[in-house]
């Protein structure tokens, strides 16, 4: 504190502003702020890019004033300051300002603090929640990328998440979500699912963006069947886009919806619903049978039936696809 009066006494004009600097990082500290928070609203205060680099711990984050945070260390001409194991940097275009310094060391200070706090509320090595805070949501840039270290996993690795709805596979970046089994897979290395287990895989992408990859995986998940157990999204192009922003009110409105519906509510019901998905997969009566393991007689019988339910003909492309778009709304409902 005497060092820090003895530079307020030196700055004049500027101590007012100084000061207020001081009583903005106060702030952030009683609120309780994360590192996320720290860094965007320092870099919005300096309007410069700031950064926290902490090797050992995992982070190496910059914050740029449009409230951007990602995985980068600081220029060469960006000033530093050093706090125990890490470095807190500005990086400011042109001449420096007068109150730099002050904005530095407090964003350091703050900054050091958090940074305990972070690691210490995480998971230890080896704890399976690891993986189910890779791939959080609500996580903040800073417990993921320490998450990923962790785990042995550099921040802009590729890696791509799947999702299972049977028991876990037995690799170290499993762990259980809900009811889901969650497996981070390098991203260019082929997911298998096993017997009875349906697969949903999301895109590969770099390891700091996992949770888009897991939400993708989810949707894809939901378009898995017996009859194609494993969905990859980058398989769907444009259907992902749809799936995403198909509302459920949207999906009570479909007429041919409600007709499946009614399918599976009669006898032998799910039995049809295979067959129609087959015949989607197949566009053809003998394939389809094939894979249902039908008479191609019994399934000519049994779309004929679907059709007079659904109200359209399933033997030309307008009617597999309307078929093909309702089981899709269905199994996304």
């Amino acid at each position: 504190m005497k060092g820090l009066l003895l530079r307020l006494s030196a700055l004049d004009a500027d101590a007012e502003s100084a000061v207020r600097v001081i009583g903005f990082f106060d702030a952030l500290m009683t609120g309780k702020a994360d590192l996320t928070t720290l860094l965007k609203s320092t870099a919005a205060l300096a309007e410069s890019p700031v950064g926290i680099e902490a090797a050992g711990r995992g982070l190496v984050l910059r914050a740029d004033p449009s409230g951007a945070v990602d995985i980068a260390g600081p220029p060469a001409a960006a000033q530093v300051r050093e706090y125990g194991d890490a470095v807190f940097w500005l990086a400011r275009d042109g001449a420096a300002l007068s109150l730099d310094e002050i904005v530095l060391e407090r964003f350091a200070l703050a900054g050091s603090v958090l940074l305990d706090r972070t690691v210490s509320g995480l998971p230890a090595v080896g704890d399976p929640a690891l993986v189910e805070l890779v791939v959080s949501g609500s996580a903040g840039i800073a417990e993921r990328s320490r998450a990923l270290h962790l785990l042995g996993v550099g921040p802009t690795a590729s890696l791509r998440v799947a999702v299972s709805t049977g028991p876990p596979a037995m690799r170290t970046l499993s762990a259980v979500v809900g009811d889901r089994v969650v497996t981070l897979w390098p991203g260019d290395v082929p997911v298998e699912a096993a017997s009875g287990v349906r697969t949903g895989v999301g895109p590969a992408l770099p390891a700091i963006r996992a949770a888009e990859s897991w939400r993708d995986a989810c949707t894809a998940l939901r378009l898995t069947s017996p009859e194609e157990p494993v969905v990859r999204t980058d398989a769907l192009g444009g259907l992902l886009v749809l799936a995403e922003r198909l509302r459920p009110e949207d999906i009570v409105a479909s007429p041919d919806v409600a007709a499946l519906d009614r399918i599976a509510a009669e006898p032998g019901g799910d039995d049809l619903l295979a067959i129609l998905r087959a015949y989607c997969f197949t566009d053809s009566v003998r394939k389809a049978a094939a894979l249902v393991y039908r008479h191609h007689s019994t399934v000519a019988y049994r779309l004929e039936h679907a059709e007079s339910v659904l109200g359209f003909e399933l033997g030309n492309p307008n009617g597999r696809f309307r078929l093909y778009l309702a089981l899709v709304m269905r199994a996304l409902r």
